[in-house]
């Protein structure tokens, strides 16, 4: 994987902790948009918010970060 860069990921986020946690739970949403899209049924699931030719879902999670389209905040 050689795009986003790490560097441009790190700069996002506070550590490589909060960007592999949020970087997985995007993809897993990810993944259940395209498995409920092809049973017919979409609920609250967004659908990838970044224009890519990547299948991988982790690879679109990555450039979802890297162009600020989300982001995250800690639970008091």
């Amino acid at each position: 994987m050689n795009n986003p860069r790490i560097d441009v990921l790190l700069e996002k986020v506070d550590s490589k902790y909060a960007l592999v946690v949020m970087a997985a739970k995007r993809a897993r949403q990810i993944n259940n948009y395209y498995r409920n899209r092809d049973e017919g049924s979409i609920d609250d699931v967004p659908p990838p918010l970044v224009d890519t030719r990547s299948k991988n879902i982790l690879t679109i999670a990555l450039e979802e970060i890297a162009s600020d389209k989300i982001s995250y905040r800690y639970r008091a």
